[in-house]
């Protein structure tokens, strides 16, 4: 029978951290597998912390790491995946936005497809805005349009991931990881599993507009150069208007057809717009060359305060890991 350790990132959620481990830890008792649960503490500044020593003191099941400060979502999953050395992992948020009670399903799905990824596709979206749902929608047909790696409509972190997988992931020594993207970059058998998504048990998005933002252009980056060629074909068509348009006012001026010196608008409408072209280019260049700034100074995704109930390492494994 395979081991199950169900990874649960963690920010700010005190109104539903306790929710979430009653249900999820009622789920992992009904299933004949050996489970377990692995929380990681992004850094959360309410009761979370405090909350998950209390139940990490009362369940050695309950493997639980702290942050030193908030490094993010992705980063918390990678600390996840890192500690997992069980068969199976599921990946799940804490706001139970994606239901525990899932998992057997899930897990069924797996051994009858003997798949290496079971990822959960979002049929409706509970409780997110009409804004939410239709970015969400663009981003992830924008991503599918400028990479090189094809990746699922409508799912996000919520997924099964085999010990094959997990090996795999940690060996990528990027920093900035789009985690859903390199789980399809690695390949083998990947299924979908179709749920709904359902409302926030409690509390509020850890994901405003901004960091939506943020991340969505960092995936992008992540994942394609297509925003390089784009900028070098628009600086190209400004380049070719621009050309043109001095050859008509030349023309223009010779033979009388164009009154090149009488228009305001056009000039101050052909500076804003080669501007806007040259700026938009630097832009996207300065985001690439801040990506290869942050690989090159190499420093760790995150930085792990404490951890709790995790077994201590035997002598093998710490030669490997010297090594």
């Amino acid at each position: 029978m395979k081991s199950l350790a169900v990874i649960i990132p963690c920010f700010n959620e005190e109104e539903v951290i306790r929710e979430s481990y009653r249900r999820t830890k009622a789920v992992l008792e009904t299933l004949p597998n050996p489970a377990e649960l692995i929380y990681v503490n992004d850094g959360s500044t309410d009761r979370t912390r405090s909350i998950l020593d209390e139940l990490a003191a009362k369940d050695p099941k309950l493997h639980l790491i702290h942050f030193s400060r908030n490094f993010g979502h992705q980063p918390a999953v990678t600390a996840g995946i890192h500690h997992c050395h069980t068969d199976l992992a599921i990946i799940m948020d804490a706001d139970l936005q994606d239901p525990p009670e899932l998992i057997p399903d899930i897990l069924a799905l797996q051994e009858k497809e003997a798949a290496n990824v079971v990822y959960c596709v979002r049929r409706s979206r509970e409780g997110d805005s009409f804004f939410k749902r239709s970015t969400a929608k663009m981003f992830y047909r924008t991503m599918n349009s400028m990479s090189e790696v094809k990746f699922p409509l409508d799912t996000g972190d919520f997924r099964l991931i085999d010990r094959r997988i997990m090996d795999e992931f940690k060996r990528l020594k990027e920093r900035g990881k789009y985690i859903r993207g390199l789980i399809s970059w690695i390949g083998f058998k990947q299924v979908p599993f179709y749920y709904r998504h359902e409302a926030r048990a409690g509390g509020k998005t850890k994901y405003p507009l901004r960091k939506m933002i943020a991340f969505a252009s960092r995936a992008l980056v992540y994942f394609s150069n297509k925003p390089l060629r784009l900028a070098m074909g628009l600086g190209f068509t400004a380049m070719i208007v621009g050309l043109a348009l001095a050859i008509w006012f030349t023309l223009g001026k010779i033979y009388g057809f164009s009154r090149a010196d009488s228009g305001w608008t056009s000039i101050v409408t052909m500076i804003t717009f080669f501007g806007g072209v040259q700026l938009f280019t630097i832009g996207v260049l300065g985001h690439y060359i801040g990506v290869l700034f942050d690989e090159t100074k190499a420093r760790p995704e995150y930085i792990i305060d404490e951890e709790r109930n995790f077994p201590e390492p035997d002598a093998s494994s710490k030669k490997d890991e010297d090594k």
